[in-house]
């Protein structure tokens, strides 16, 4: 009994599988991964379920290898088509095949998508051909692919169907198998059996315990609820007397949504004995019938009913799924087309004249870039010009705003450069020469933050430069963006050593004249009057003890308003506090040599804290007008020997050493994945497109 003798009646409308498999011959004929996830029913088991021999009864013809170990170690895509007896297709015929072929019959063959034209009317060269085909990908030993072939079956004796059959599930590698062979089994089937809009067609021998069934273990991984996944019983001939499946086709073991189906295959001494699969349908039909167990439910049992209902549950499927892959379609064209404008076509025309227009776009786009004109202006973060204006205003502000003109000097040491700067004569009033001496010292501190200022601001257009040439464009052809990359960046090294110079020289300059005439320093008058109020505030006011007034000034007693004369009551300390120590009369009475390195040391005496405060605030009143003309000047220098000279020259720049006509033509050579990402690009629109063509026919 041939399948289709009991399930022609559950054609509906084969249109719609049609409608995939062309789908499917889109795509796999181009040569790409289809990006669109295709209704189709995926067949999974251990190597010893009976997967094969459920296939092959569907289609009613042996055509599927044998042996031991792993037999399928490539995806076969089996697109089964139904058609009447005696019609024939619009595909070219092999004459050849069908004179010499004594098997021949004309109303059945098979096509593999990767022979186009040759029809195989004997189905043992069909087998020939998958294990040929196989080992051109993995070789003679036990490896695997996951490189579909693809075949289709036209007879009348299928229902229109698509199975993909998988690698048998296996535990332990065996002879030259590699050691991990059950993980790679693993991810491949799980791969194709993960896609939401896969159907599951777990294949189980009945005459094992179903919990221990690797199809459905696998299976329930991706489709936990069973909504997807329809079993298979196989080997229901096999149970020991007195068992059956019923419990399991009631849905009281592991309830599937799409139930199970039991089937009988032929055993290996049929297929050795070569028992033809007709008669062994015939003797499936004849098990179910007669079984006490089946024979109410013969009508659901049995590789027929399998047929019907895999055709069914795959047309409505498709049903479900078709708005949404219309809509994938037409989202992956838009997708591939856009990159593949993107990609552009390949230059044609005078190199000379298409790097002339490369140089000019590149100059323009600098400019705007830096001058906060793009058309790409971001709103998540600063970029271009934007930066650098951060360096200046933020960056180089705050760094030089944090060098503090007192961290490095203490209180001592100004005190050190005033008896130093007085030389042999104590000075009367204030040492100008010691307050030039630290004042410079501390402005020529401010040359690191400047020249960090030019390195940030250099790397900020290199940073520009990247962005620019890592544009779509430039990624074509590499060597145009490396001879960009080299001669920019030659320009950059180029201007900063005047623009370094130019920012030494202004801290330089600063550091040559100390203008105390400026307009804005506190002179040393006004200075010693801020420190004398400050003092004069901070001593306890003498009060008449007779009337309890404060007592002026002039009527201070005079030991209270002069330090003492006599050295032997001088607990200032002073700078020669410890050498000349008060409290060793023999050692000041001998009169020793001072010491080879002579220190300051002791505490400040009155006069002293009071110099050394003057000295500071003329230090941090001229520090501060310094400061803010190095804020000013500093990013004016960069913009106009970097940032400015750049935008006015960069298009001079590389014309002086770009436009060459003997190398033109190199720059101007694509790279090799630009070429072959065009090339799939191509063929996915193409493919993509034929897609869309197919899916529009369909209401």
């Amino acid at each position: 009994m041939s399948v289709s003798a009991s399930a022609q009646g559950g054609i509906s409308d084969p249109s719609l599988i049609t409608l995939v498999n062309k789908l499917q011959d889109v795509f796999t004929t181009v040569g790409v991964q289809n990006p669109i996830d295709l209704p189709q029913i995926v067949v999974v088991g251990s190597q010893s379920s009976g997967k094969s021999s459920v296939l092959e009864n569907i289609v009613g013809r042996d055509f599927l290898p044998r042996g031991t170990g792993i037999v399928t170690r490539r995806p076969l895509v089996l697109q089964l088509i139904n058609r009447a007896a005696g019609t024939q297709t619009n595909g070219t015929q092999d004459e050849v095949s069908t004179v010499t072929d004594k098997e021949a019959n004309v109303d059945e063959w098979g096509e593999f998508l990767h022979i186009p034209g040759q029809k195989f009317y004997d189905f043992n060269k069909i087998r020939d051909e998958i294990v040929k085909e196989t080992e051109a990908k993995t070789g003679r030993n036990q490896g695997i692919s996951p490189a579909p072939i693809n075949l289709r079956i036209y007879s009348p004796n299928v229902l229109t169907l698509t199975l993909v059959d998988l690698p048998g599930l296996t535990k332990v590698p065996v002879g030259d198998q590699p050691r991990d062979i059950e993980r790679q089994i693993k991810e491949m089937v799980l791969k194709q059996i993960s896609k939401p809009n896969a159907i599951i067609l777990a294949v189980t021998g009945a005459n094992t315990d179903l919990a221990n069934s690797d199809g459905l273990k696998l299976a329930r991984e991706v489709d936990p609820e069973g909504q997807r996944t329809i079993g298979v019983l196989t080997k229901v001939d096999l149970m020991d007397d007195g068992t059956d499946v019923v419990d399991i086709l009631a849905g009281r073991i592991i309830p599937l949504r799409l139930g199970y189906v039991p089937v009988v295959n032929r055993g290996q001494r049929d297929i050795d004995n070569k028992k033809a699969i007709t008669a062994a349908l015939e003797n499936e039909k004849n098990f179910f019938e007669n079984h006490k167990a089946y024979r109410n439910k013969s009508s659901y049992c049995g590789t027929p009913y399998l047929a019907r209902k895999l055709n069914l549950i795959l047309m409505m499927h498709i049903k479900q799924t078709l708005p949404d892959i219309k809509a994938r379609i037409s989202a992956s064209l838009l997708k591939y087309t856009t990159e593949l404008q993107g990609l552009g076509d390949s230059m044609l025309g005078n190199s000379a004249n298409i790097v002339l227009n490369i140089i000019t776009e590149f100059s323009n786009e600098w400019r705007t870039v830096l001058e906060g004109n793009s058309t790409e202006l971001s709103s998540v973060e600063l970029s271009g010009g934007a930066r650098i204006s951060f360096v200046f205003h933020e960056l180089y502000s705050n760094g030089v705003k944090a060098v503090d003109p007192f961290d490095q000097v203490r209180d001592m040491d100004i005190r050190t450069i005033l008896y130093n700067s007085s030389g042999s004569s104590p000075a009367l009033f204030v040492g100008t020469t010691a307050f030039e001496l630290i004042v410079k010292q501390q402005i020529k501190r401010l040359e690191d933050p400047s020249l960090k200022c030019v390195s940030l601001v250099y790397d900020e257009l290199v940073r520009i430069l990247s962005q620019l040439l890592n544009k779509q464009f430039f990624r074509r052809y590499p060597g145009l963006k490396e001879k960009f990359h080299a001669v920019v960046i030659s320009f950059f090294k180029k201007v900063m050593d005047p623009t370094n110079k130019l920012v030494k020289d202004l801290v330089a300059m600063e550091a040559c004249y100390i203008n105390t005439g400026h307009p804005d320093f506190l002179n040393g008058h006004r200075a010693m009057a801020i420190v004398n109020e400050k003092h004069s505030s901070a001593k306890p006011v003498q009060v008449d003890p007779k009337t309890g007034k404060p007592m002026p000034a002039s009527a201070t007693p005079a030991r209270a308003a002069s330090p003492t004369l006599d050295p032997m009551n001088d607990q200032n300390g002073g700078f020669f506090g410890s050498f000349f120590a008060s409290r060793n009369k023999k050692k000041m009475a001998s009169m020793e040599a001072p010491p080879p390195s002579l220190k300051a040391s002791g505490h400040l005496s009155e006069r002293e804290g009071i110099e050394v405060e003057v000295i500071k605030l003329l230090i941090n009143s001229y520090y501060n007008i310094v400061r803010r003309t190095m804020i000013d000047m500093v990013p004016k220098a960069i913009m106009l020997n970097l940032v400015q000279f750049t935008k006015d020259e960069m298009q001079r720049e590389l014309l002086e050493n770009m436009y060459r006509t003997d190398s033109l033509d190199d720059l101007l050579k694509e790279s090799d994945y630009t070429v072959r990402r065009r090339k799939e690009c191509q063929q996915m629109v193409e493919s993509l497109s034929r897609a869309s063509e197919i899916v529009s026919q369909v209401q």
